[in-house]
């Protein structure tokens, strides 16, 4: 029996899960990713609520630039390179843009610090991107 790449992420989040627990004072920031959009929760487990969202789809949508690859004169896509002291682009900045939204919306509640929960995700662009524009916008974690 084959197991999906899906499946393979579940079973790393309920590894991870068994560890990170979420409180009323230090709430759980729980990420998820799909291949077009990216959502952040802040979770009290204890009460087994989900104290706000953010995800990408519909205000944050404006930030994202269109990037179009650059088409070679041989015909062949070239991928674009992000020069050392440019901005990110595209998913990555969408990403960086809902963590320091989260931020935002946690210092309203008087959120300071949570726990970081990936969500069986590799520490790694988008997510890596959420968790420095939350840490920005003055989540400690």
């Amino acid at each position: 029996m084959k197991v999906s790449k899906n499946q393979k992420r579940i079973r790393r989040h309920n590894r991870v899960r068994a560890k990170v627990q979420g409180t009323a004072q230090m709430p759980r920031l729980c990420v998820f990713r799909s291949n077009q959009h990216i959502t952040a929760q802040i979770i009290d487990d204890q009460k087994g609520k989900t104290i706000f969202q953010v995800n990408d789809l519909k205000k944050l949508k404006i930030t994202r630039p269109v990037v179009k690859p650059k088409v070679s004169t041989t015909g062949e896509n070239e991928k674009l390179k992000i020069k050392e002291g440019e901005q990110r682009a595209g998913k990555i900045l969408q990403a960086f843009e809902v963590g320091k939204e989260i931020a935002k919306l946690a210092a309203e509640k008087k959120i300071t610090k949570v726990v970081f929960d990936r969500g069986g995700y590799q520490y790694h662009g988008r997510v890596k991107a959420l968790a420095e524009g939350a840490r920005e916008g003055g989540l400690k974690f």
